[in-house]
C-alpha cells in the first residue's frame, strides 16, 4: 500500500484550480458512470467514489469548508484517476480492472479518515458505512 499512498500523494500535488473546475464540470456524468460500477470483489468501489465525489464538489461550491485542502486534492486525483479507462491496471482486464481504482480510493480515504469522517457526519451518514474496505 505505500506505493498507492506516494502514487495518491504525486498526483494530488498536481490539481490545480484549472483541473478542478474542469472535472466539476463532468462531475454529474461521471458519479452517474460511478453508479453503473458493479465489480464484485470491490463492493463498495462506487458509493466510496459517490462519497468522494459529494466531498470535493461540496467542498469546490462552498457548501463545506472544513475540507483540508490535501484531502480536496488527493479525493479529487482519486475521481479523475478512476474515470480514466486506462491506469495502472486497464478497467477492460476481467475481474482485476478496478483493483487500481479501489487502491487509490481506499489510499485517500485511509490518509483523510479524520477529515471525511467530519464531513459524513455533517452529511448524517455513518462513516463505517463509506468504509475503506475495497
Amino acid at each position: 500500500m505505500p506505493e498507492i499512498v506516494d502514487f495518491v500523494n504525486r498526483g494530488a500535488v498536481n490539481i490545480t484550480p484549472a483541473i478542478v473546475e474542469k472535472m466539476l464540470r463532468h462531475l454529474a456524468q461521471w458519479k452517474l458512470e460511478f453508479t453503473q460500477i458493479y465489480e464484485p470483489l470491490f463492493p463498495h468501489l462506487a458509493d466510496q467514489l459517490e462519497f468522494l465525489a459529494n466531498a470535493v464538489e461540496d467542498a469546490a461550491e462552498g457548501a463545506y469548508k472544513d475540507l483540508p485542502y490535501v484531502a480536496f486534492a488527493q479525493a479529487a486525483f482519486a475521481l479523475i484517476y478512476s474515470h480514466k479507462k486506462v491506469g495502472i491496471i486497464p478497467d477492460s482486464v476481467l475481474n482485476l480492472g478496478r483493483a487500481d481504482d479501489s487502491s487509490v480510493v481506499r489510499a485517500v480515504l485511509i490518509q483523510n479518515e479524520k477529515a471525511f469522517a467530519l464531513y459524513a457526519a455533517m452529511q448524517k451518514m455513518e462513516w463505517s458505512q463509506v468504509t475503506s474496505q475495497p
